[in-house]
């Protein structure tokens, strides 16, 4: 038995719902349910069904909400100087490990003397940066967000307004020797160029 037009749309809404919860990504789970809830809107206004219509109006205005405050420039991102050895950075990187080797194959755990940034997201632990110095230079090992934040356009911050950290600790250029194209592709997008000895970032004190 063919389905009608108007349970297609509901079909359709019901799929984007499910779609959603199986996203990783907060900003990615967010847009997706915001296009569900509207066709779920699209599917009450042809049944005609008030409920559904008021109940998924709802949840659009929630999801606009939060994307909102996601995508808002006085998010609270901040990256905040740890040790090398502290119990709870290598723990995250523990429990991390095979989602960061999916990005940095050949990064193992800081080293005496690295410099080493706890990326936060609203005062939880988002990501961690590694690096070594090498005078002025910092040589970036690791620069790893969670899977549940790349969304969050944290990279775009720490190598933007939030590249103070950087340059307080005396730094004005950082290189990387990215070990997979799609890490490429990401440090070319938040400013890295091509130099001589990598992808380079020069720092604005």
């Amino acid at each position: 038995m063919g389905l009608s037009p108007v349970e297609l749309v509901g079909y359709l809404a019901s799929a984007l719902v499910v779609a959603s919860l199986a996203m990783t990504s907060v900003v990615r789970l967010r847009i997706v349910s915001l296009i569900g809830s509207v066709v779920f809107v699209a599917y009450g206004v042809l049944l005609p069904s008030v409920p559904i219509i008021l109940t998924n109006a709802a949840v659009a205005g929630l999801n606009i909400w939060f994307l909102r405050k996601e995508f808002a420039p006085n998010r609270d991102l901040g990256a905040v100087p740890i040790g090398p050895d502290a119990p709870f950075l290598l723990d995250f990187l523990r429990s991390h490990a095979a989602d960061i080797g999916s990005f940095h194959p050949g990064f193992d755990a800081p080293s005496d003397g690295d410099v080493v940034l706890l990326l936060t997201r609203d005062g939880l632990p988002a990501g961690a940066l590694v690096g070594t110095p090498d005078d002025r230079t910092l040589r970036v090992r690791l620069d790893y967000v969670m899977q549940a934040y790349r969304d969050s356009r944290i990279g775009k911050w720490l190598y933007g307004a939030g590249s103070k950290v950087f340059t307080d600790a005396g730094f004005d250029r950082l290189v990387a020797d990215p070990g997979t194209e799609s890490h490429r592709a990401y440090l070319l997008r938040v400013g890295f160029t091509e130099g001589p000895d990598g992808l380079v970032l020069q720092l604005r004190p």
